[in-house]
């Protein structure tokens, strides 16, 4: 059983508990079960039945505030295998690479299965998601994931994903696809398989950690000679206290997590323009440089 949207509190529902010092917990609500801190026991009785965002206390008297999870909630907490790609990521790639409802998408290296339930959601009721995993055992991790989010009933979520155990480019056989990500540690060996599965104007996007892995990426792109000049960059995220009038940002913030590169599938047959900016003098090692 997924997550429910709205609605009272009912058993089998995620409940996320958060105590006046924003410490947040989660559980799941079971009939007689009891949750239990430092800070006193919280029987699940007590949260069945009520309207989100009531507030419950525990048996010394602290309070906790009750919501269901965001899913932006659910992905930083959700069991892993392999590392997830974090929302403010999530987001990026949702929005850059433009993942709208009814789209095609393709996924390759599903991780822990958290940019696919973003993937799902952006994709909506008429859209599919299919994602590609090299090791059973994260497809696996991912596989519970999605499914303790959205629920493994078929005319969900659920329904519209499949997930394929293998290496993307000896198992891909999509078509027409609208969209590909590429979360790996060598995209660049997947740009050719992706560019035969994408449609013209599909986007392909590519989540990187380090820079080598970037500055490979964008140029195995450009070299590929089907898409259009790659666009990369990164995201940077800083919280702000607000207190009356003493308004100044955090200590600290959430900083580098991944590059991200974005490029868009060409017709057939055509070659982009060439880059009228022409690169600095030694970027491509001396070799290149005093080529005639």
């Amino acid at each position: 059983m997924g997550f429910r949207r709205h609605g009272p509190f009912r058993p089998g529902d995620q409940v996320q508990l958060t105590d006046p010092k924003d410490k947040r917990h989660t559980v799941t609500l079971r009939e007689g079960g009891v949750f239990h801190t430092h800070k006193g026991s919280i029987p699940h009785d007590e949260l069945i039945g009520l309207p989100e965002g009531s507030v419950v206390r525990s048996s010394n008297g602290t309070p906790y505030l009750a919501f269901r999870h965001l899913l932006r909630d659910y992905a930083v907490s959700m069991p892993r295998g392999a590392a997830v790609v974090y929302p403010k990521d999530a987001a990026q790639i949702v929005a850059m690479a433009d993942v709208f409802p009814g789209a095609r998408v393709v996924e390759a290296g599903v991780g822990s299965g958290a940019l696919t339930c973003f993937l799902l959601r952006a994709a909506g009721e008429s859209g599919t998601v299919t994602s590609y995993e090299r090791r059973a055992d994260f497809a696996e991790v991912a596989r519970k994931n999605v499914e303790r989010f959205f629920g493994p009933e078929p005319d969900g979520p659920v329904g519209r994903w499949r997930l394929v155990v293998g290496d993307f480019v000896d198992c891909l056989d999509e078509t027409d696809v609208d969209r590909v990500i590429l979360d790996m540690l060598a995209p660049w060996e997947c740009v050719d398989a992706a560019a035969k599965a994408l449609t013209p104007g599909g986007v392909i996007c590519c989540y990187v950690a380090t820079t080598t892995q970037l500055s490979r990426t964008v140029e195995t792109l450009r070299e590929h000679g089907s898409f259009t000049e790659p666009h990369a960059w990164e995201t940077l995220i800083r919280d702000w206290h607000v207190e009356g009038l003493a308004v100044r940002p955090d200590h600290r913030m959430v900083g580098h997590t991944g590059f991200l590169v974005t490029a868009r599938r060409m017709a057939d047959g055509v070659l982009p323009p060439p880059r009228r900016r022409r690169p600095a003098k030694g970027a491509y090692g001396e070799e290149a440089s005093n080529e005639p």
